[in-house]
């Protein structure tokens, strides 16, 4: 597998979905905008029973996807840190394959050892148990 984020990139955010929190994650990003959990929470976050996620803007992928890329960068999600580096991606070479079809990256830069790439999609299993059951 080969991976590198091609600058400038910002194909993985203007993709249709969610963006899964941790509570790791909400901490981390709340820390880093200056907020409270509990205000970040309440401006950002969608919670059910089971489930964390960012809020989608009515207009726009992400509230912090600006034109200069993530405005959270340094305390990004896992999700999206470990893109695409997805469990579903990792193991199955027809949806890497059609991952790559929006993704610059994939196929680009340094070649990745198998090893490192499930390594990292174990940690996105750690991080979200109840999305990979």
């Amino acid at each position: 597998m080969r991976f590198e984020c091609q600058p400038g990139c910002t194909e993985c955010c203007r993709q249709q979905g969610f963006v899964y929190l941790s509570e790791a994650d909400l901490v981390r990003a709340a820390k880093f905008v200056g907020m409270s959990v509990a205000a970040f929470e309440r401006k950002y976050v969608y919670r059910t029973r089971n489930r964390m996620r960012l809020r989608v803007p009515r207009r726009a992928h992400c509230h912090f996807l600006h034109d200069g890329g993530c405005g959270i960068h340094p305390a990004k999600p896992a999700q999206c840190r470990i893109f695409p580096f997805w469990p579903e991606l990792v193991n199955s070479p027809r949806a890497w394959a059609k991952t790559a079809g929006y993704c610059p990256g994939i196929g680009m830069g340094r070649l990745i050892q198998i090893k490192s790439a499930q390594a990292q999609a174990e940690e996105m299993r750690q991080e979200h148990p109840k999305l990979y059951r």
